[in-house]
């Protein structure tokens, strides 16, 4: 196994973590690229759950050293609350849990823009999750940014004072009061930043390089997805970092050339949480019932998923921005039961169909274009093996495979790490 990249390949929640979580023995470093504690990835394995938000999902590995990137923004407030989340599964943290000097750190400040920005909107907002993820980037880009290499230095403070007084002058602006306390924010910030300094800080574009040249694998955890990417996906309504595979380099600081596999992570169907368009999106107790049965609430914010059929022309889209060389599907078991069930594998707009993912798919009128397939009845959440799946699954799968051109190397049953089955048609193909 070579190096690789995690993607997810739709709007988030695709169950990147899991992945990571299921095939990290295989990797001796797991490395965050981007995003920050608005991304909430679910891992369950022998009866527990657990949400991680900033801490790379290889953490419950025991072999596997794992860094948040530069690429990555920290809430240190969150991240505290994160640490101390796991102090149940008796973890060193400290050995197993690099930070790099280069991630910036989102303030309590940049919470409240968030917060007095999005009301603003009105009708208009983007639906964002208002960690302050979109002003620190906003900072780190505008050359103000506070970065964890930064707080080992006490007159990080001075700066601290006149950001913090900088984003007051910009909230005053707005013509909108949130109920946020900045001293409760604060008080959770200041010991955050105490436990930040506990870990070890590291230049971690020369520790990975360093272990690359040592012949050691890194596995690159993105958050989020690609159709949420700030470049590629139905802006504004994204994030605000560079979703795709391209943004592990930045992200990392790993040449491109390092990387000889990129794993695409898709669900069965599609969600999205939050604003914006969605062309596949079911108003009806078909969505409802994937919703319930799915489980479909963000991991983060406990919002519910909007819920959809599963979009190939998005997903085809997604797969040759990322470069994708496999892809695996998630949440299969969701989709027994539900009867017959419509693909999107065309737009019709202005009574034109194109198989082509448009530049903008919100102001224009987007009909999609469907296939049906014959569903399943069976419950699949306790199958091991590929050839026990409904043969309905399985054509399912090849019509996806046939239509991006990519293989679906693993099929997800359930979200215990143990409902995983790798597909012995692809098990020859060596990295």
């Amino acid at each position: 196994m070579k190096n690789v990249i995690v993607v997810g390949t739709q709007w988030g929640d695709e169950g990147k973590g899991k992945i990571v979580d299921a095939i990290t023995s295989d990797y001796d470093i797991v490395a965050r690229f981007q995003g920050g504690p608005n991304a909430g990835h679910t891992i369950e394995f022998n009866g527990n759950k657990h949400v991680l938000h900033t801490i790379p999902s290889g953490i419950f590995n025991e072999k596997s050293i794992n860094i948040i990137g530069n690429g990555v923004v920290i809430d240190p407030g969150i991240f505290l609350k994160e640490i101390e989340g796991l102090d149940k599964y008796k973890i060193d943290l400290r050995k197993k849990l690099y930070i790099s000097k280069r991630a910036h750190i989102i303030l309590p400040t940049h919470k409240l823009i968030d917060a007095t920005s999005e009301a603003s909107k009105g009708k208009k907002k983007i639906g964002s999750t208002l960690k302050g993820i979109g002003p620190t980037y906003m900072d780190k880009t505008g050359r103000n940014g506070i970065r964890v290499g930064d707080i080992v230095n006490d007159s990080w403070q001075q700066k601290y004072s006149y950001l913090k007084e900088k984003h007051l002058n910009i909230i005053s602006n707005f013509n909108e009061s949130v109920d946020i306390s900045l001293d409760e924010l604060e008080k959770d910030f200041i010991k955050g930043i105490e436990s930040l300094k506990t870990f070890e800080l590291i230049d971690s574009e020369n520790y990975l390089n360093n272990s690359l040249e040592e012949g050691k694998k890194i596995l690159a955890e993105g958050a989020q997805g690609s159709l949420l990417d700030i470049d590629f996906g139905t802006y504004p309504y994204v994030t605000s970092s560079n979703t795709t595979a391209a943004g592990a380099c930045s992200g990392l600081g790993v040449p491109p050339n390092k990387i000889k596999k990129i794993i695409g992570i898709f669900k069965a169907y599609t969600t999205r949480v939050g604003s914006g368009p969605f062309p596949t999106e079911l108003f009806n107790t078909i969505g409802d019932k994937i919703r319930e049965t799915g489980h479909e609430y963000g991991a983060t914010t406990g919002r519910d998923r909007r819920c959809g059929w599963l979009d190939l022309v998005a997903l085809k889209y997604t797969v040759q921005i990322n470069g994708a060389t496999e892809l695996n599907i998630m949440k299969s078991d969701v989709l027994s039961s539900i009867g017959k069930l419509n693909v999107c594998t065309s737009y019709l707009i202005d009574n034109k169909e194109t198989k082509n993912f448009p530049y903008d798919i919100k102001s224009k009128e987007i009909i999609p274009q469907y296939i049906e397939f014959d569903g399943w009845d069976q419950d699949i959440t306790q199958v091991k093996n590929e050839d026990d799946l409904p043969k309905e699954l399985i054509d399912y799968i090849n019509f996806i495979e046939s239509f991006v051109g990519v293989p679906v190397k693993l099929i997800s049953v359930g979200p215990d790490r143990a409902q995983t089955i790798f597909r012995s048609i692809w098990n020859q193909i060596k990295y």
